[in-house]
């Protein structure tokens, strides 16, 4: 099975950009997209996240990211859907930018590592980006398929565990007509994954994310990370915004 992998921006943060790159650009003001991924292929309607529930649209964060904002139902009506027609959400991870529309996806099969939802009822002190009220409705439900391992959701759509962000970070191998791509289960730009030339000057490869489990392992995940596609897509990369499919 073949999909396409298009990129809806629901969402925006605007912060330092130290926050995506680890020791680097801090003092940047930055604006991220927050993205839900529909893959589209196949007899089953895929998310993979679902956005923000209020976002924030203004001409100025438009401009920062190049691209347009939509609500949730926005953007699923879009491709002719809407929330009641998802049939399977897929999780990179349950901080709350990635998780507040779940609830309305009542039919959807949510598919999540188990270690987000300890993550999500019992989070370290640290990590202030978990909100239990965004998933209670759905594990209440039933709704939600914790994972421990690497797993093969559909034919061609496969999370693989990449804790390089949070504990239970999951990243989503997908097969489309122009190779394999790779969403990230990590929070970063293609900065991270591509330095600029001072800092591979350094004999660094990649740059950690800014909020990580630990510097060094993020690293050596991101590294591996590049490697497992033909395409490596950055949760928050501001170019995807104004693609429609990604890759082109």
């Amino acid at each position: 099975m073949k999909y396409s992998v298009h990129p809806i921006c629901m969402g925006t943060k605007m912060f330092d950009k130290g926050m995506m790159t680890y020791q680097q650009g801090y003092g940047t003001p930055y604006t991220i997209p927050i993205y839900t991924w529909y893959i589209e292929g196949g007899d089953k309607k895929i998310l993979v996240d679902t956005g923000e529930m209020q976002p924030i649209i203004s001409d100025e964060r438009e401009q920062a990211i190049g691209g347009k904002i939509y609500t949730f139902e926005e953007g699923l009506a879009k491709y002719g859907l809407t929330p009641e027609d998802i049939d399977i959400v897929i999780h990179t991870h349950l901080h709350n930018d990635h998780c507040e529309n779940d609830y309305k996806c009542v039919n959807a099969t949510i598919y999540v590592h188990e270690k987000e939802m300890e993550s999500a009822y019992n989070p370290h002190p640290l990590d202030f980006r978990y909100l239990e009220d965004y998933i209670d409705d759905v594990k209440e439900n039933g709704q939600i398929v914790t994972l421990s391992e690497d797993t093969e959701v559909l034919p061609g759509i496969t999370m693989i565990h990449t804790p390089a962000h949070t504990l239970g970070g999951m990243s989503v191998k997908i097969e489309t007509d122009k190779g394999s791509v790779l969403i990230c289960g990590f929070c970063t730009i293609l900065e991270n994954l591509e330095p600029p030339i001072e800092v591979r000057a350094m004999e660094m490869d990649v740059i950690p994310p800014g909020t990580n489990t630990g510097p060094a392992d993020a690293y050596d995940i991101l590294v591996r990370a590049k490697e497992m596609a033909d395409h490596v897509l950055p949760l928050h990369e501001p170019k995807w915004a104004g693609m429609e499919t990604v890759p082109e």
